[in-house]
């Protein structure tokens, strides 16, 4: 396997690219593609076609490949790579649960090869409002494939406007659905992690009281109240509610402890302050134990590369390319070190890099078991074996 990563303003500059990337004899099989939703999705999947190479693609949120970033514009991962090693699946979910989706997504996967591995690019919201439950994904595919199975990708973005998000193939695209790039894992190596990198601090709290993404009581007490004061300071004084996302809940995530699983991180969106709640992006159990997070800082981007550091040296390889999934809040919190983390993936690896800001990751927990995360940075090394 031999990659190139290519990037571009317009279909145009990307056409050029592809063309100078070729010029020398590259002749790629397969493209993933990170484009965002102002540029013309059709335009650049037909200058791909037209040199019969296959797509997968999503919708991105600031887009990215080695050594450059983005925003509004297009990245693309060319891979020049057996076509027998490799297929594309689509899943588009219309009428069909989420589950069954899932199930027959993992179903093909398992007709095509005999260890299948997987890349993953679902939407995550639609432009009615409706959410795609990334849990429910990962853990049917997980149901039918068995817990050793290898996972790693990301949920579309739409630039932060959250107006609909879109996963493509040659041909097709939905706003609710999947897009899989499925690997022979005899052929292929996939070598990654997702981590976030926030560190927990103080005891374990409990919630006393919750009803799917409203926490209103912490340790018995009122949730605002408690978060606030664990801050230090009152933000509920902001009347736009997205103004205490951006200069709190991204910064600040709620650590949600799971038995015998990775903390789920989870973020304050926002508060009721009439029922002293807070607002989260994701649904909470009554009874679930979570830690406060410290405050980002250089540290979280030297989790994230010592780690890969460290599963380079143990496997003793190089990658053929590297594909990155890194939550688009962490580009806000972490501002111009989530570059940084980036370049230095792709700089550890020695590999052509390319990857995008998601509103969701999938991929490899630290203990080994595959999950759907938030606030993380899942990256994933391939190497033609």
């Amino acid at each position: 396997m031999t990659a190139q990563s290519i990037r571009g303003k317009s279909p145009e500059e990307i056409q050029s690219a592809l063309l100078q990337s070729m010029a020398d004899g590259f002749k790629p099989t397969l493209s993933i593609v990170f484009i965002s939703i102002k540029q013309d999705r059709k335009a650049v999947c037909e200058i791909l076609h037209q040199k019969e190479i296959d797509i997968i693609g999503a919708t991105s949120s600031t887009e990215f490949t080695d050594g450059q970033q983005s925003t509004g514009e297009i990245a693309i991962l060319l891979l020049d790579i057996n076509k027998n090693d490799y297929c594309i699946l689509f899943e588009d979910i219309a009428e069909r649960t989420l589950a069954d989706a899932a199930m027959q997504l993992a179903e093909t996967a398992l007709q095509k090869f005999r260890k299948p591995a997987f890349i993953i690019c679902s939407t995550s919201i639609t432009a009615t409002g409706t959410m795609l439950d990334g849990e429910t994904l990962i853990r049917n595919i997980e149901k039918r494939v068995g817990p050793d199975m290898q996972l790693f990708g990301g949920m579309a973005g739409d630039d932060m406007s959250f107006t609909g998000t879109f996963v493509f193939t040659s041909g097709r695209s939905t706003g609710y659905g999947i897009a899989a790039l499925i690997f022979n894992g005899d052929k292929i190596d996939m070598y990654g992690v997702a981590l976030s990198g926030w560190q927990p601090i103080g005891l374990s709290k409990t919630i006393t009281k919750s009803k799917k993404n409203l926490l209103y009581e912490i340790d018995g007490k009122p949730a605002l109240e408690m978060y606030l004061r664990f801050l230090g300071e009152d933000f509920t004084s902001v009347d736009d509610q997205s103004k205490f996302f951006d200069s709190v809940g991204l910064y600040y995530p709620l650590q949600i402890e799971r038995k015998e699983r990775e903390p789920m991180m989870c973020n304050p969106m926002g508060y009721n302050k009439d029922e002293n709640a807070l607002i989260l992006e994701s649904d909470v159990e009554e009874g679930s134990h979570f830690r406060f997070s410290t405050p980002p800082d250089f540290s979280i981007i030297e989790t994230v590369i010592e780690k890969a550091k460290e599963i380079r040296e143990s496997e003793g390889k190089d990658a053929d390319a590297v594909l990155v999934f890194s939550c688009a809040s962490r580009l806000s919190a972490l501002g111009p070190m989530a570059q940084q983390e980036n370049d230095g993936l792709a700089e550890t690896w020695k590999a052509p890099m390319a990857g995008f800001y998601t509103y969701g990751e999938f991929g490899r927990a630290v203990n080994g078991k595959h999950e759907f995360h938030s606030t993380t940075c899942s990256w994933v090394a391939l190497k033609e074996k």
